[in-house]
């Protein structure tokens, strides 16, 4: 007698699955806010601790030279001592740091609670995404549950400075870091009674060399890149070398992750080509994301004239846009295939980024960057489920810690190297559009900065508002094209 072994169906997620996602996506608007809220508090607190140019940068930075110092070691780390244990554990340092942070009294205890809270946010994005992988084993559940969970980092991107605007105008700067305490609570006492735990049974130990080799690599590389954004065109040659020693110390880090039988990031996984194609997508899409972010920024300032809370209300539809098409990805599959949703989505982020380079003022801004961001939705949604369901579930931290290592690093690139072209566009037609009979003195501050520029007043406002316009339209079409060579490359996934 025959006996046919029944093929196991994936389980499917039920209602405590759903109830510990919503719990997962709590520590997303945390990241999110903490990185989008401190550039209005900054004036503020610079004030009342007695914050120098240098502390301000250290202050603003040394977060998310932390988090991008420390996910790849955070996301190898969950597999090995349990997800859960590393969420709640990160999260309860996370709500101490920010109640520190938040009665900082000198530059100095900022920038040390600041450097604790990027530590803690190292580990919330990897063990969230390796958690979502383990309850949701159904490969349409899953897609759901990401694309939830990229809604709500997106939408925390978005809404945190609007909050962050308004908490700034009734209270003290240190308000906006108290903002995580309350979601904390909610999280460690919903994670207690609803999440599961997880870990990787036959992971070895924690190889603290290639810990130390990712550290070195990483960090050189991310100063140096922030240095020559902040510089402009004065470069000099110690965030080169810098670079070029984190490139170094990288090669090194690549060679031990390939001879180690327990490496802490698994490169072999670059070896699948839908792993790095999708990689290499998020990471381009992050440049012109992150590029044409910061300009329009500037521009609704600087140029349209709005204060700070009034121009993150304005830039909101940005990251909404982004949530919204994460979020309608599982809807936009059912009719195609997420080869087709990806670049086809990607095909209208170069539409939004072109809307960019029509000189329309306030309407043509906000339309660009909703389109642009919109598009993006499936890349972000089933992108990160391509790259996280390639491995083990035992083995997703590791897996999702790729992925936000790319988006990271697309986002550090799009500012520095976007952002230099948009100041040297911007210095270009200064140069040639200066009034004569300007000082020379005035003249070479109007050409570094539109706030210089704007303090003169008359033609010289006038001169530096139209060459900041020429720049954000000069990144929105380096933008479009990016956006077009990374909805190419998503044509060449296999078909799903």
């Amino acid at each position: 007698m025959q006996h046919h072994t029944p093929v196991a169906e994936p389980i499917r997620a039920g209602r405590r699955e759903w109830a510990g996602l919503a719990v997962l996506a709590l520590p997303t608007l945390l990241a999110a806010v903490d990185i989008n809220v401190l550039f209005l508090a900054l004036p503020g607190l610079s004030a009342d601790l007695g914050a120098d140019g240098v502390d301000q940068l250290w202050i603003t930075d040394i977060y998310g030279f932390m988090v991008a110092g420390l996910v790849i070691t955070m996301g190898t780390l969950g597999d090995r001592i349990g997800r859960r244990r590393l969420l709640l554990t990160g999260a309860a340092a996370f709500g101490v740091a920010s109640v520190l942070a938040a009665y900082a009294v000198t530059p100095a205890m900022l920038i040390a609670c600041r450097a604790l809270l990027g530590i803690a946010g190292a580990t919330l994005a990897p063990s969230t995404l390796a958690l979502i992988t383990n309850m949701f084993r159904d490969d349409r559940q899953r897609g759901t549950a990401i694309s939830i969970w990229a809604t709500c980092q997106f939408a925390g991107a978005a809404l945190g400075p609007v909050v962050g605007g308004l908490l700034l105008e009734h209270f003290w700067w240190g308000s906006v870091f108290l903002l995580a305490v309350p979601v904390i609570v909610v999280l460690l006492a919903g994670g207690a009674l609803l999440l599961p735990e997880h870990r990787d049974p036959g992971a070895g130990r924690l190889d603290l060399t290639s810990v130390a080799l990712s550290l070195l690599a990483i960090l050189p590389i991310v100063w140096g890149i922030k240095t020559i954004a902040a510089s402009g065109a004065g470069v000099t040659a110690m965030p080169v070398a810098a670079i070029l020693a984190g490139c170094a110390f990288g090669a090194g880090f690549v060679r031990r992750q390939l001879r180690l039988a327990d490496p802490l990031l698994n490169l072999r996984l670059l070896a699948q080509r839908p792993v790095t194609l999708v990689l290499t997508a998020l990471v381009l899409a992050g440049v012109a994301m992150a590029g044409v972010g910061l300009p329009v920024t500037q521009y609704l300032q600087t140029v349209l004239g709005y204060s700070p809370t009034q121009a993150a209300l304005w830039f909101a539809p940005m990251g909404l846009a982004v949530a919204l098409g994460t979020m309608l990805t599982p809807a936009v599959t059912r009719r195609l295939a997420p080869r087709a949703a990806i670049a086809g989505g990607l095909v209208l982020s170069a539409l939004g980024s072109g809307l960019l380079t029509l000189d329309g003022g306030l309407p043509a801004v906000v339309a660009g960057i909703t389109v642009l961001a919109l598009g993006t939705g499936p890349l972000f949604a089933l992108g990160t489920g391509i790259v996280v369901g390639s491995v083990r579930p035992e083995r997703a931290g590791s897996a999702a810690s790729l992925t936000e290592s790319g988006n990271y690093l697309g986002g550090t690139l799009g500012l520095a190297v976007l952002g230099t072209v948009a100041a040297a566009v911007y210095r270009l037609r200064m140069a040639a559009t200066m009034p004569s009979g300007v000082p020379d003195d005035v003249a070479r501050q109007a050409q570094e900065t539109v706030a210089a520029a704007v303090s003169y007043g008359g033609e010289v406002t006038r001169a530096a508002h139209s060459a900041y316009t020429d720049a954000l339209s000069t990144v929105g079409l380096i933008g479009a094209v990016l956006f077009v060579v990374t909805a190419l490359l998503m044509g060449l996934l296999p078909r799903v």
